[in-house]
């Protein structure tokens, strides 16, 4: 089906001449000698304590990436990015863990953590898996790793290696890869530059050590319009995507070829509370940076399940609906944030069974519709009329129920209000999610990792303890 567009080519093309701009006039805040060394070298110019972008560097830059990446998981199952599909994945780093069944909140725990992979894994649309909850009591330069050790031996699917700020988190989450059979270029990790247009000197080093371990390489910038960026969407997305491309700049200069996601994460202020708001703004923004970076070729990841809801209601159904639909009728080629609650704060097991739900729907709205001979099925309306049988004895009917002409539900409520009525409990859609998820948690069994596998990955942690120890 036609991408839905809402910008024009005219449009698109006036945002990537202001991008280039804003990296050759602007500039981006960057201090760390290596990188700026490497920078400089290739053309690049210091403008106070920023680095200045030629235009042509950062062009030559775009078309030597791997726009169009790999991932794999331990079961063999591939995500070909940009192969026209959809693909979805989880929200990650959670602090909260929302409990449907009592409409409360509190810490997640290690048991969480380990939980929330565990129903990932059995959902058949959360096709990448990324850590979800943040280990409490772990410190911020260990966290990421840990966050990933908790995900690798629960899920058999690709897993999005976690958001890293630290160089020494690439070698370790790279040996950890290893460990269970996903090499460099098959692994995905994302790195936050700062807004605005702020590449910290933790972050550099990072950006370089991912480019020289050849993973594949996820900026998300995170820019809140209105407070680290423009209160104008496009504006901000401008300026995001300066953030995107500087880090990839400096990473196609280290390894020509290296795999790019071009990720957004633009969140639009609520001036009344100061928080980030999880309107259909979220939605929008999410489509055009969809069509900003399919402009350059590249498969692009943005937010999807995204609400500010701090329950399981119509708030949350609202927004997270608008939020999925819209960047994917724009084609967007990864939607994120199954399970997400509260702008990412919380997370929640039932949340993500409805999102599970709700990605159906999205990926039947992306097929469209057909007009061939086939679908427009004049010789069964015939056989109709003439008195032969009606629809529901068509073998026509069934042919196009199992062929997907319907997005089966197995949540939402289809009997008459009498059906309905007569139960015992007038069940909804998010108590059919709390019952399908505690039953996931019940049943689900994941292929555990071999006992070798363990021992190496606990080794490797223990040297990224010792490391990290000393480098306080």
């Amino acid at each position: 089906m036609e991408k839905l567009k809402f910008l024009s080519d005219e449009e698109i093309k006036a945002m990537h001449e202001a991008t280039l701009h804003i990296m050759a006039e602007i500039g981006i805040i960057w201090s760390h000698k290596p990188s700026l060394d490497i920078l400089t070298g290739a053309g690049c110019t210091i403008k106070d304590n920023r680095v200045c972008f030629p235009p042509e560097l950062v062009m030559d830059c775009i078309a030597k990436a791997n726009k169009r990446p790999t991932i794999k998981g331990r079961n063999g199952k591939t995500n070909n990015f940009g192969d026209g599909n959809v693909y979805f994945h989880n929200l990650g780093g959670a602090r909260d863990i929302f409990e449907a069944k009592t409409n409360s909140r509190r810490p997640a725990s290690n048991q969480d953590a380990v939980d929330a992979i565990r129903v990932l894994d059995a959902l058949i649309n959360c096709h990448t898996v990324t850590p979800f909850f943040t280990p409490p009591e772990i410190s911020n330069e260990m966290m990421s790793l840990h966050m990933y050790r908790h995900t690798l031996p629960h899920t058999t699917k690709p897993v999005q290696g976690p958001g890293i700020q630290f160089a020494h988190e690439v070698k370790f989450a790279v040996e950890m890869a290893n460990v269970v059979g996903t090499s460099a270029d098959e692994l995905t990790l994302s790195l936050s530059p700062v807004s605005p247009l702020t590449m910290h000197d933790a972050s550099a080093a990072a950006v370089m050590a991912m480019a020289e371990a050849g993973v594949i390489h996820s900026n998300l910038p995170a820019p809140t319009g209105g407070a680290t960026s423009p209160m104008t969407m496009t504006g901000s997305i401008v300026q995001q995507s300066a953030e995107t491309l500087a880090p990839l700049v400096l990473t196609q200069l280290i390894n020509p070829g290296c795999g790019v996601l071009y990720c957004g994460r633009l969140g639009m202020l609520e001036p009344r509370t100061g928080l980030i708001w999880g309107g259909v703004e979220l939605g929008l923004s999410s489509a055009a940076t969809v069509q900003l970076g399919h402009y350059y070729g590249f498969s692009v990841n943005v937010y999807g399940f995204s609400t500010n809801a701090h329950t399981i209601d119509a708030q949350n159904t609202f927004e997270r609906g608008l939020n999925a639909t819209i960047p994917a009728l724009a084609g967007a080629d990864e939607l994120s944030g199954i399970g997400e609650m509260e702008a990412g704060v919380m997370g929640s097991h039932a949340q993500m069974v409805l999102d599970n739900e709700l990605a159906s729907s999205v990926l039947r709205l992306r097929t469209g519709l057909s007009a061939d001979v086939e679908h427009l099925a004049v010789e069964i309306i015939g056989n109709v009329m003439n008195g032969t049988r009606n629809y529901l004895g068509q073998k026509h009917t069934l042919k196009h129920i199992r062929a997907g002409e319907l997005a089966l539900t197995r949540l939402a409520e289809r009997n008459s209000w009498e059906t309905w009525d007569e139960k015992l409990e007038r069940k909804q859609m998010a108590d059919y999610a709390i019952l399908e998820a505690e039953r996931i948690l019940r049943e689900h069994q994941v292929t555990p990792l071999e006992t070798q596998q363990e021992k190496e990955l606990d080794a490797i942690m223990a040297a990224a303890e010792k490391e990290t120890l000393k480098k306080k």
